[in-house]
């Protein structure tokens, strides 16, 4: 998904271009001349574009991405996949299981373009990773950035995280223009109960 934000009422406020005007005159047939100047004012707006998935520069829009972790069981000791039924006999050695974690949509396009001064990333936790009752730390998911020039913020578990500059392109760090792959991981650190989680990150993308 990705937003545009421009700055608004700049070109509203600039004087209109006015000029001056003087007049040369003599009785006498010399040369003559005269002068008259004119002031411009350019107005450039501050503008800031900012991408993760679809919705390319520079038609804002696309829609919300949705990356998903699927935990597989295997339990010890071939070890052998569980095989889905009711009164299926596998071999078990009864140690706990182990889960393989297979992702979906899980390395996203990112654009930053700016002409707006240094643009930092924060991520903000908008809905916890929740089954019902139960939770999973949003900060389970990390996320790797194919250029270091464009990293990607921690994922907190609650509210907003820390900020992390994008570095700019041009004009000294005024102006950006970034593109990176962002790869989202699951980190299996701890054993879960089985359900099937859901939560939200709002990425925000912003310049002084």
């Amino acid at each position: 998904m990705a937003t545009l934000a421009c700055a608004a009422g700049i070109a509203a406020t600039m004087p209109a271009a006015q000029a001056d005007s003087s007049t040369s005159a003599t009785s006498a047939n010399v040369p003559r001349s005269t002068q008259a100047s004119l002031d411009f004012t350019i107005g450039i707006q501050k503008f800031i574009f900012f991408r993760i998935g679809d919705g390319n520069f520079p038609n804002p829009g696309g829609t919300t991405g949705t990356v998903t972790f699927t935990l597989t069981p295997s339990i010890p000791g071939v070890p052998t996949t569980p095989a889905a039924g009711n009164n299926t006999a596998v071999n078990w050695s009864g140690g706990a299981p182990s889960f393989a974690v297979t992702p979906n949509g899980n390395v996203l396009p990112v654009e930053v373009r700016s002409n707006a001064g240094q643009v930092t990333l924060r991520a903000t936790a908008t809905a916890p990773l929740a089954s019902g009752a139960n939770t999973i730390p949003l900060s389970e998911i990390t996320i790797a950035s194919s250029d270091a020039n464009l990293p990607a913020p921690a994922i907190p578990n609650t509210s907003t995280g820390s900020a992390v500059n994008v570095v700019g392109t041009s004009f000294n760090n005024l102006v950006t223009q970034r593109n990176a792959n962002w790869t989202f991981s699951y980190l299996n650190s701890a054993s879960r109960v089985a359900g099937t989680y859901n939560g939200t990150v709002t990425f925000t993308a912003s310049t002084p």
